[in-house]
């Protein structure tokens, strides 16, 4: 059916609003950003002589390279690892008769509804008792435990919108579970993973509460905790703050970029299901 035009009319305007306000702040960041130093900008305002060099000031200031360093490390110990066991988990609980299946996504669903921040502690404790206090394992660990309830029920959801007629078609070729899940469940998945890869790595790259708790060096932290550097005790260069968070932005954004048809396609995938 063909959507009138009044319709379309104020489908587009509300794309349009969306867009501009999503591109306003960072167009407001990064005219800010090409500021003199020691300013206060104040608004959209771009100068007639940008200075790029903010840039690489804030890079330097911020000591930005061991932090790259060590949020690269992290990303590929923990979103790698929450694909895997995510994909196997949500197949098992969509496609196989596990034993308390019900049980067990009860308690996935509580680990989604727990507030973040109440499991510091604890974590602390726990992470202290395995003796990798201090080390980079002691952010790797947590945060793939932190990210399984949601991927397990992010991939579970997929699962269950896979045709029946796929799994019995090659039940009947002779294919087990392991074979139907790898020939042809993880091709078709392809989108779902790619879009909680994606999602993955923002909470992983952004991490910065368990990094400054679980972590005393400042080089093994994550990249969002070199902003520290720019607010001090009694001013924050706010100039140098606007380039740092952009330099922090630009790996997420250029990984969106590349990856975003899977994400659309996955966010549509319910949508146009039947």
């Amino acid at each position: 059916m063909k959507q009138s035009m009044s319709v379309r009319t104020i489908g587009n305007l509300v794309l349009a609003l969306t867009i501009i306000f999503s591109i306003i702040p960072f167009i407001s960041m990064l005219s800010a950003a090409l500021q003199p130093q020691g300013s206060m900008p104040t608004g959209i305002q771009f100068t007639a002589a940008p200075h790029w060099e903010n840039f690489i000031d804030a890079w330097n200031i911020a000591n930005i390279t061991p932090l790259l360093k060590s949020s690269l490390i992290l990303v590929i110990g923990v979103v790698p690892a929450v694909i895997l066991f995510s994909a196997l988990g949500g197949y098992a609980m969509a496609q196989l008769k596990v034993p308390g299946r019900g049980l067990i996504m009860l308690l996935f669903m509580i680990g989604l509804t727990i507030p973040f921040e109440t499991l510091v502690t604890p974590l602390y404790y726990e992470v202290d008792a395995m003796g990798i206090l201090n080390t980079r394992w002691a952010l790797i660990l947590p945060m793939i435990g932190l990210n399984m309830p949601f991927g397990i029920m992010w991939m579970r959801s997929h699962f269950e919108q896979m045709p029946r007629d796929l799994m019995e078609a090659a039940s009947i070729d002779g294919a087990g579970h392991w074979r139907t899940f790898v020939s042809i469940q993880l091709p078709l998945a392809l989108p779902a993973l790619s879009s909680l890869g994606i999602l993955t790595f923002l909470s992983t790259w952004n991490q910065f509460l368990l990094a400054v708790v679980l972590i005393n060096d400042p080089n093994k932290r994550t990249m969002a905790g070199a902003l520290q550097s720019f607010v001090g005790q009694y001013q924050t260069d706010v100039v140098l703050l606007n380039a740092g968070a952009l330099l922090i932005m630009a790996p997420t954004m250029i990984l969106f970029i590349i990856l975003q048809r899977y994400f659309i396609r996955a966010m549509l995938a319910g949508s146009v299901k039947g």
